[in-house]
This record gives structure tokens, sequence and C-alpha cells, in this order.
């Protein structure tokens, strides 16, 4: 087996696609680290990939949180986003299978971590969800993933495709990172000057914004609709907390925003999903429980 720290690393790059929750895969991986060392010695030394082994177990642990997330997403207060994680603790992986896979299936791993992406995958099913991320990202085979999610291999490849369909209905799957940088240093420059028409300008008319604050912090309980609506409610943060400092920075493998109060303390994490050009999502992440990445 190789060292408990890099099966860690590997493990968590799967878990955190698959819950979207730094806190819940780090409980996932600690669970199925347990499971391992609980295992007889023989038994151990039978199982011929302990990583294999280990995958397979984290993954179906994080199909039974998937399980019960939806109803417990239903009891939070206000909108529920992924939580974000800066570049420091961006987790790559390896591929653990030498499965065959059409390049054209695959989601390269620095785009699967992406907020976009995140969002698209919490709309899907728990199987879904399991068979997108551990097939189209890590490479594993329909056979595979189907004595995981207890499904037959070709009823996976129904799931994986089903899910490659969300996928492709987002719209900044392909958008440069010049693009997105620059797009993004536009926004942080007329957000802190308080330049209204310039905010409106880089937004899509009919863009949306969500954000979290999980009832500790205020938050806009609903989604905002439209441009300026949304232009309007970032200046008024602004207004209402004058200290506050933007800052460009690494949001889930994309350039975002981290917005931190005068003693340095992170106050949001900002991510957007962009579209011909203009900001077509916001996700600002408010809840401190979610931001402790940051501090």
């Amino acid at each position: 087996m190789t060292s408990p720290a890099v099966d860690r690393g590997v493990l968590m790059s799967v878990a955190y696609r698959l819950l979207g929750s730094v806190s819940e895969s780090e409980d996932a991986v600690q669970e199925a680290l347990t499971r391992w060392y609980a295992l007889p010695d023989r038994k151990r030394a039978e199982i011929a990939s302990p990583m294999g082994w280990l995958v397979t177990t984290v993954s179906r642990i994080c199909l039974d949180v998937l399980g019960s997330a939806r109803a417990r997403h239903e009891q939070y207060v206000g909108e529920w986003l992924p939580e974000p994680v800066p570049a420091s603790t961006r987790w790559t992986s390896q591929t653990v299978t030498d499965s065959a896979v059409d390049p054209a299936d695959r989601v390269s791993l620095d785009e699967s971590i992406s907020m976009a992406l995140l969002v698209v995958l919490e709309s899907m099913t728990p199987a879904e969800r399991v068979t997108f991320v551990l097939h189209d990202v890590f490479t594993y085979t329909f056979a595979e993933i189907g004595d995981i999610v207890g499904r037959s291999p070709q009823a996976c490849r129904k799931l994986a495709s089903s899910a490659r369909r969300r996928v492709r209905e987002r719209d900044d799957n392909h958008v440069p990172a010049e693009e997105h940088t620059r797009i993004v240093t536009a926004f942080k420059s007329a957000w802190e000057s308080g330049d209204l028409t310039a905010l409106v300008g880089l937004l899509d008319p009919d863009a949306t914004a969500i954000t979290d604050g999980g009832g500790l912090v205020s938050a806009a309980l609903d989604p905002i609709e439209g441009a300026e609506r949304i232009a309007r409610f970032l200046l008024g943060v602004h207004r209402r907390q004058p200290d506050l400092t933007i800052h460009t920075t690494t949001v889930n493998g994309q350039p975002g925003l981290v917005a931190r109060d005068e003693a340095g303390q992170p106050l949001a994490v900002v991510s957007v999903g962009l579209a011909d050009g203009l900001i077509e999502h916001v996700w600002a992440m408010r809840n401190p429980a979610k931001l402790s990445a940051w501090a």
C-alpha cells in the first residue's frame, strides 16, 4: 500500500468531487481508512489494489451521504452552495485504473472542481454523480462503478450519458483562462470603485447570483435575478462594509475573488460562471463554516 499521506490525498480528491464539502469528505476518508485498518492483516494482504479498495469504499460512503444530503439541504437556511477551496488546498489525483476511455468523455481534473461543475453535480441523482465522477474524471469502468452503485454496467453507461447532458448545458465549459481572468479583474475593479454602470455591463441581463450564509451571517435567502439587481446588491454590501478589501485569487481552479475585513478575515469567496463574454452566474460563499480554508 502507498503511504497514508498519498492515499488520503487521492481519496480526498475523489470525495470532494462527490460531496462538495471538505468536512464531509474528510469524514468519508477517515471512515474508509478506519475500515481498511480494521481488516485483519491476512485480508489486507489478499487485496491486490489497496488504493482501488479504498477509493471504492470512499465512493460507497459518499453515495450513502449523498442519499441524505438532499433532505439536509432542503432544511438549510437559504441557498446551499458547495464549499469553495483555494489553490493551496486543491487536490490533484492520478488515474486509479488503466481503463481506456474516450477523451471526449473525460473532464479534466482542474475543471472537475470548478464551482460551475460542482453546482451542476448537485442537480444529479447520487448514482448519476458517482458514476459521472468515477468514470469521466477518474476513468473507472462501468463494471467497476456498477459494483459501487448497485447497477449493471449498461445502467451505469446510461447514468453517465444523462449526467453528461446536464454538464453540456453549461455555457462556460470552454472559456479561455485569459478571458476568465480579464472579466474577473474588471468585475473586481467595478465593485471596488462602486461603478454601477460598469458592473451592470459585465453581467448578463438575465444573470443570477446565489449567496450562501447558512443562517449564520447575512445573505440573500433567494437567488438574485437580473444584472442591475445583482450590481446594486454588491454595491450595497460594499457600502455597509466600508473596510472591505477585495482580492483576486484562485477559487476551485479558476479565477475568483475573496473579500476580507480590516483584520484580513474572509467575509466572502466569489466564483463566477461565464457565457458569451458576460457573467451569467455569481456564487458567493458567506457561511463562515465553509470559509475555514480561507482564513
